[in-house]
């Protein structure tokens, strides 16, 4: 295997138990199992990939959805392997810690770009290249949103590997210079990543937490709280625009800048 595509169409049936051409051509990316179990119970299909790395569940209109498991270089791999099939548009739907007071627990925030803190994408671009999604996808996120009547707010989101950090007051004061509207471990890689793979991507945060007071800082309980009430929303909007996307056939081009 020579050439990285030679490489992403052997690894991404071995990482995640599904053949290339299995895959959709819209796909939802998450760190969620439960998402993908929520997915099948849906459409009523097949969850791949047990006992992998990665799992997946293809619906019969058009849609994939992938759990890459947690972190920025999970998050590149399956950008990177989705190469294979180069799919027409990429959603990624994450929590995130919110660190402004606009920002409430239930909110959604959909990321104008992506602050690079997480190291994983110094790999494909120089620092000075931003992180940025495809702005078309957003809108079509952003029409489901209103839609269904929720709040939503667009920023600059922080992306780190760092985990633990509620404690360290340096490291806060830090990220309340950056004006950052959130914190995550991902987004920022997947923008790179699907930059770098002329893949058009975006990505639909749910605010999880408020990791810059202490009772907001997230637990067991109030994680297991947010999925129970914000999950099923969740995921219902990554859904109908990704579907509302593949009916309608528009191109969502790829520009390098």
């Amino acid at each position: 295997m020579k050439t990285k595509l030679e490489i992403a169409k052997n690894w991404l049936p071995r990482y995640t138990g599904t053949e290339i051409d299995e895959f959709a051509d819209y796909i939802l990316i998450t760190n969620f199992p439960d998402y993908v179990h929520a997915f099948a119970d849906q459409f009523n299909c097949e969850i791949k990939g047990e006992g992998k790395p990665m799992q997946t569940a293809t619906n019969s209109h058009g849609l994939t959805i992938i759990n890459y498991g947690m972190g920025s270089p999970n998050a590149a791999t399956i950008m990177d392997l989705l190469t294979a099939r180069h799919p027409r548009a990429v959603l990624f739907l994450g929590k995130c810690g919110g660190l402004k007071r606009s920002t409430e627990i239930g909110h959604f925030i959909l990321p104008i770009a992506a602050i690079r803190g997480e190291g994983t994408s110094k790999d494909y671009f120089p620092p000075e290249v931003p992180a940025l999604p495809s702005f078309k996808l957003h809108k079509f996120v952003s029409d489901k949103i209103i839609q269904y009547g929720q709040e939503y707010r667009t920023g600059v989101v922080y992306t780190t590997n760092r985990r633990v950090w509620e404690w360290d007051l340096r490291f806060r004061e830090y990220l309340q210079s950056l004006s950052a509207i959130a914190i995550d471990m991902e987004t920022a890689t997947v923008f790179i990543v699907g930059h770098a793979n002329e893949i058009s991507r975006g990505a639909l945060l749910l605010v999880s937490d408020m990791p810059l007071i202490p009772e907001g800082i997230k637990t067991a309980e109030t994680d297991k709280m947010v999925t129970q009430k914000f999950r099923d929303l969740h995921l219902k909007i990554g859904i109908e625009a990704m579907t509302e996307l593949e009916e309608k056939g528009e191109e969502i081009k790829h520009f390098r800048y």
